[in-house]
């Protein structure tokens, strides 16, 4: 039960980890720009400010998509254990509704926090992130077989 809990739930807490540390005030709009706008202006001089700041959104938006998504695989692999059977809609649901509640404590958890606002267009944006990652897994494995490696 511990080898068990150790692999499949543990990097799932891990990574609600990063994402709730992601939730803090560092990493609000205000300080990523510090570091994501002079790198736009790097590299594309001469670019409008109010299309640097769209990109710097665009980007923070990807990021949530992104956190989502490995999660949603997380979830999903947690879900189906060492079953070798194939993709299975119940594990995928599961994996979608585990993705959109932590989404939503997460959300939750930002307002709270001083420099940071709770968005339900966060909470889709995460769900979306959530959502293609099971897409990702069924289209994976109709393609190419389910995995067969003992870390899945």
């Amino acid at each position: 039960m511990k080898v068990l809990f150790l692999k499949y739930w543990l990097p799932i807490l891990i990574w609600m980890g990063v994402i709730f540390g992601m939730s803090t005030g560092a990493f609000s709009a205000d300080h990523t720009s510090r570091i994501i706008g002079p790198l736009l202006h790097l590299l594309f001089p001469g670019l409008p400010e109010q299309d640097i700041e769209l990109f710097h959104g665009m980007i923070r938006k990807a990021g949530h998509v992104s956190e989502y998504f490995i999660l949603g695989l997380l979830f999903f692999r947690a879900v189906r254990g060492n079953s070798s059977r194939r993709w299975r809609l119940r594990w995928a649901l599961t994996a979608i509704l585990a993705v959109v509640l932590f989404a939503l404590s997460d959300e939750y958890h930002q307002s709270w926090v001083a420099s940071r606002t709770a968005s339900l267009v966060d909470v889709s944006i995460d769900a979306a992130g959530g959502v293609l990652s099971q897409i990702g897994i069924l289209l994976k494995e109709k393609l190419f077989g389910p995995s067969t490696s003992k870390l899945a």
